[in-house]
């Protein structure tokens, strides 16, 4: 499916500009069904668990097919706070563990795992300056060391999308025993991401950035034979060999990633994860990656030739799904775009300009131009 054909599935665009993916995606056509059929249910049987489990299942299914997983690898958690926070106990952080962490993790993982410090631990952060002067993989090196126990690393930056060098900092993790966690919400949807060629223990992702989804879902990938050195703390019924036990004390745990689960999905999000993802599938990956690479290379050099300044990715990462402008007041910025329909996503010192597969040049035309005008009303 072409990018047209695959805009046309989403009716807002024929109004919007929609360059604010990184923070919320366009809403499919068949999401809006999914919901409808879920509250549909509700409507006519009341209380339609079954139809609910179901859907559950399906979506775990479709989001281990998404990423190369099998169904068994998945966790379906609320979010990528409580994945993190459920990868941080995992791991045994006794006589001084250490994590290893970005300064530029986004904060539903940052600081989930700086919180998790216990005893004489620490966490220790990549500075932005270091990976600016020696590169992330360098940088990464000089914080890790035999004290190591979990290094997290994020696939693409929220700040600039930046990809980053996961394999070859996961290296240097490994050669000291280190376990490996990859925060992939910045990218999967429009980043290929296969985790038969990721050298992680754990990645996470959730709906409702590029999969196309609502917010209430995030992915859980616990790789197979990766075993937990404690279990899971914060649990649930989902969290059980079989939830529809009903038996209080018991705490089984299983095998499979369902042991990092708790409390009752969000159904309305579960139908439309399993949908959002369901669009995606209709483009071939590396398809969807050429063209959202295309748009990006052609923003960033308009802007920079306009004169404005962006955030660009260290020596040894590249370009991702988005581009970052500089900006006194990217609040103000993205306030003038969105009185002329364009939607962005400011963050911090930066306006996030984030592209999909249903973004065309005419989308870049227009907040290139609206931009331009801006600065000259400044």
């Amino acid at each position: 499916m072409d990018p047209h054909r695959f805009r046309a599935q989403f009716p807002s665009l024929a109004d919007t500009t929609h360059l604010a993916s990184c923070s919320q995606g366009a809403i499919a056509t068949s999401v809006t069904a999914a919901l409808a059929e879920m509250a549909y249910l509700v409507r006519d049987q009341g209380a339609p668990w079954g139809a609910w489990m179901t859907e559950v299942e399906r979506l775990r299914a479709t989001a281990a097919s998404f990423l190369n997983a099998s169904a068994s690898e998945i966790a379906l958690v609320p979010s990528a706070s409580h994945g993190a926070f459920q990868v941080a106990n995992a791991v045994d952080f006794a006589a001084g563990g250490v994590i290893v962490s970005m300064a530029a993790e986004f904060p539903s993982v940052g600081q989930v795992l700086h919180a998790q410090r216990r005893g004489d631990g620490e966490t220790r952060w990549v500075s932005h300056d270091a990976m600016r002067t020696l590169g992330v993989v360098e940088a990464y090196r000089a914080q890790i060391d035999d004290a190591t126990r979990l290094v997290s690393i994020p696939l693409a930056l929220y700040t600039n999308g930046s990809l980053q060098p996961v394999n070859e900092i996961a290296k240097h993790a490994r050669e000291v025993g280190a376990r490996v966690l990859v925060d992939a919400y910045q990218a999967a949807g429009v980043v290929p991401i296969d985790v038969a060629g990721i050298d992680c223990d754990y990645l996470i992702t959730g709906t409702l950035k590029y999969l196309l989804g609502l917010a209430g879902i995030a992915v859980l990938f616990a790789r197979s034979g990766v075993a937990d050195q404690h279990p899971p703390r914060m649990t649930g019924w989902f969290g059980r060999v079989d939830p529809f036990n009903f038996d209080p004390t018991s705490l089984d745990v299983p095998k499979e990633a369902r042991r990092f689960e708790s409390g009752t999905p969000a159904i309305p999000t579960v139908y439309a994860a399993r949908a959002g993802i369901e669009v995606l599938n209709q483009v071939d990956p590396i398809a969807r990656w050429t063209h959202v690479e295309n748009l990006v290379a052609e923003t960033s050099a308009r802007l920079a030739e306009a004169g404005e300044t962006l955030s660009v990715p260290a020596p040894d990462a590249k370009p991702g799904p988005q581009v970052a402008v500089v900006d006194p007041d990217p609040e103000a910025l993205a306030a003038f775009l969105a009185a002329r329909r364009i939607v962005t996503s400011p963050r911090g010192s930066i306006l996030r300009i984030a592209f999909h597969y249903y973004n065309t040049t005419e989308d870049i035309d227009r907040v290139c131009t609206a931009i331009a005008e801006y600065r000259r009303q400044a």
